[in-house]
């Protein structure tokens, strides 16, 4: 099924935006932040249906991917794809057809195979997907932990260097309140309208209104009245699967949690494509470096659990992350070594020719897309990764109490503080080894002893890492506040 989108504007629309448009080009007006922030709340956008349009972006190869470095006309475009688990996706072998779309744009570019996200929880791998440095460093593992104005961001960098740099979120943990909107020129809360009663009505449990149609038509908006202005980056943050979102017609594969969760892959596949297409449209694809990943996946009971932010295995840490080229390529580059969250914006500062950050813990793939395009593999750079959660992260009277995953090749490592087996009295540990069980379901603590011994050690080392500005800084929630976060179904006190 091949869904495509396209937005219908207003009349007010066009004047709010235009609006916006003239005040992002006026750098030393006071009230920039202010007034986009206002501009952008006030969008409102319908969607229908029409095929799509095609892809008139050229033919690449490797010397145009060097030669990104020096383009002096380059946009990024980064979306991040709230919940989204890489094995649901066909590009990732999966059986079902849930993301026909995006599989057919990342075949024109480079994907990552083997991607681990930082933390199941969004703010903490989102902290370190946007510094660059592990959950330890970041200091950002608890509710009321913010990212500290020490830290380098992207966007500060980026606009540096002269982009207009606009961010547009859904998820209340990555709200300015906590640090998420250094270095944007505008950074607001998607517009929110009332959802379609189509939607609404396959989906009952849906306590909020808004939805990724109104992230993607305000977005648009900016593209079309700006996208020509200069250098920009466009951050947009798409939450449609976090909430289970779908329609009659992405409705294809059944009606279990896991089932509606392939679902709303598939709407969100339609939704991904309006954007693709109108980056087309508006001219800008041949000039727009595109990058999607995501922040966690979620979990089916595979192992007892469901939903993310409770464990760090597999199923919420192994997400998708591939890059378009303002050209497309013939073959599509994989990959095949493991990357982390923490290694996507050193690649892209390096693609794009600004200055990497000075002080991470994740390192540039750039060397690694090379190698894909001579037909070739290097041996992994950091052969170790890290997913870090701390159980008690929205319980402020509780200690920490952490769940740590080691990755080292196809073997994964996970211990669980706090909580001991009542047989032995050890801490509860588990190793698995992918290659032979691909859903890592299979405990081999005990048969490969060696193996763990060895990244029970490097976990401990990683473990006493700490943020280079000293411990992060609280800021106190209010009750407002926490209701719209547990509306997205956290459990906190």
């Amino acid at each position: 099924m091949q869904i495509a989108r396209k937005s219908r504007k207003s009349v007010d629309t066009w004047v709010i935006v235009g609006l916006m448009a003239n005040t992002l080009l006026q750098k030393n007006w006071p009230w920039l932040v202010a007034g986009g922030l206002i501009l952008l709340w006030l969008l409102s956008t319908s969607v229908q249906y029409e095929p799509a349009i095609g892809d008139p972006r050229p033919i690449g190869h490797k010397q145009d991917i060097l030669d990104l470095a020096e383009r002096e006309d380059l946009n990024v475009m980064f979306l991040l794809v709230d919940t989204l688990r890489a094995d649901r996706l066909g590009m990732y072998g999966y059986h079902r057809d849930t993301s026909p779309i995006t599989d057919g744009w990342a075949s024109t570019g480079v994907r990552f195979d083997r991607h681990l996200a930082q933390s199941s929880w969004t703010k903490s791998s989102m902290a370190s997907l946007w510094t660059g440095l592990s959950p330890m460093r970041t200091g950002v593992t608890r509710y009321d932990d913010v990212v500290s104005e020490d830290a380098v961001m992207p966007a500060e960098r980026l606009r540096e260097a002269g982009f207009q740099t606009i961010g547009i979120y859904r998820n209340g943990w990555v709200a300015p309140t906590f640090g998420f909107n250094q270095g944007f020129d505008v950074y607001t809360h998607a517009p929110r309208r009332k959802l379609n009663p189509a939607v609404r009505a396959k989906n009952p449990t849906i306590s909020l209104d808004g939805n990724d149609e109104d992230t993607v038509a305000a977005g648009m908006e900016f593209l079309r009245i700006s996208g020509h202005d200069g250098r920009w980056f466009l951050y947009l943050h798409l939450m449609d699967i976090h909430e289970f979102v779908y329609d009659e017609e992405s409705a294809l594969f059944g009606a279990s949690h896991s089932d509606m969760y392939d679902n709303s892959i598939l709407w969100t596949d339609g939704t991904l494509n309006v954007l693709f297409n109108h980056l087309a449209e508006f001219g800008l694809s041949k000039n727009t470096l595109v990058v999607l990943t995501a922040d966690h996946g979620e979990a089916f009971r595979e192992r007892g659990l469901e939903g993310h932010a409770r464990a760090v295995y597999r199923e919420t840490t192994e997400i998708p992350f591939f890059i378009l080229f303002p050209f497309k390529l013939e073959t599509p580059l994989v990959v095949p070594t493991r990357s982390h969250g923490i290694d996507v914006w050193p690649t892209i500062l390096e693609l794009i020719g600004l200055e990497p950050f000075e002080d991470t813990d994740g390192v540039s793939r750039v060397p690694e897309i090379l190698a894909a395009a001579d037909g070739e593999s290097i041996p992994d750079t950091t052969a170790l990764g890290y997913s870090f959660l701390d159980e008690n992260w929205g319980r402020q009277t509780k200690p920490p109490r952490h769940r740590l995953a080691v990755t080292e090749g196809s073997y994964r490592f996970v211990v669980r503080s706090g909580i001991t087996d009542v047989e032995t009295s050890e801490p509860i540990e588990e190793l698995f080894n992918s290659d032979a069980d691909p859903s890592e379901l299979e405990n081999l603590l005990e048969t490969e002893p060696e193996v763990a011994d060895r990244l029970r050690e490097a976990g401990d080392e990683w473990l006493l890492n700490s943020p280079p500005w000293g411990e992060a800084p609280k800021r106190e929630i209010g009750e407002l506040e926490l209701n719209q976060l547990r509306a997205l179904g956290y459990a906190i006190p």
